[in-house]
């Protein structure tokens, strides 16, 4: 049997661990942040550590596994990371929490086997994957993101093929378009969603729509 001492002190540890990846995710403002992140791991450590205990309570009435109860961590750990994950248009966001989520359940689990070193190490190369190839990342990489635009112009019938071909020009990719036409007012509304590089400034987007022959007013968002 597992001692009320140890099982504090693995149940300590795996809240410290679970902190500090759970305190990485706050920094990037994720859904799944310092107080989940915390929570899940000690529920891990303490589903691990009831397991071993109750294998070895009715030893040797009955045998049992002490992965068995643990083992459902694995399985349960699916609905978190579904939360936390969010789709923006062609963008999804949480992938790397979902994934971390279930890290942090391992090494839980591990902690609440006795297995501090693999749980500590873990944390720690986690860690080094989330700050340090989101650096290397943003230098590297680029992230993609979608703007929506909206042009209203009078007069034009041309309104289109100019967006179009000024946008192909800017190197940005039209990934939708909507056209409301007011024949009251004579006026044609476009509506676009438009790939483009995240944190990247719109002042070529707005340059260019300012150009465009008939434009009454837009929006970009």
């Amino acid at each position: 049997m597992i001692s009320n001492l140890e099982i504090l002190l693995r149940l300590g540890i795996s809240a410290v661990l679970g902190m500090v990846i759970g305190f990485e995710r706050e920094r990037q403002n994720q859904p799944a942040g310092l107080r989940t992140h915390t929570i899940l791991a000690v529920g891990s450590c303490l589903a691990m550590t009831i397991s071993i205990n109750l294998s070895m309570q009715f030893l040797p009435a009955i045998t049992g596994d002490p992965a068995r109860l643990a083992a459902q961590v694995v399985s349960g750990i699916g609905f978190l990371g579904a939360g936390a994950i969010l789709r923006y248009g062609i963008n999804v966001k949480g992938l790397t929490t979902a994934t971390s989520l279930w890290t942090i359940a391992m090494v839980g689990l591990a902690v609440g086997a006795g297995h501090y070193f693999a749980g500590i190490a873990t944390t720690l190369l986690l860690l080094a994957v989330l700050v340090l190839l989101n650096i290397l990342e943003k230098k590297l990489i680029r992230v993609y993101t979608t703007v929506s635009v909206s042009v209203t112009a009078k007069n034009n019938p041309a309104l289109i093929k100019t967006l179009e071909e000024g946008f192909h020009k800017l190197n940005k990719s039209i990934i939708s378009m909507g056209i409301d036409q007011n024949l009251e007012y004579q006026s044609t509304t476009v509506n676009l969603v438009i790939k483009a590089i995240e944190d990247e400034s719109f002042e070529d987007i707005h340059d260019f729509i300012s150009t465009v022959p008939g434009v009454t007013h837009f929006r970009i968002n």
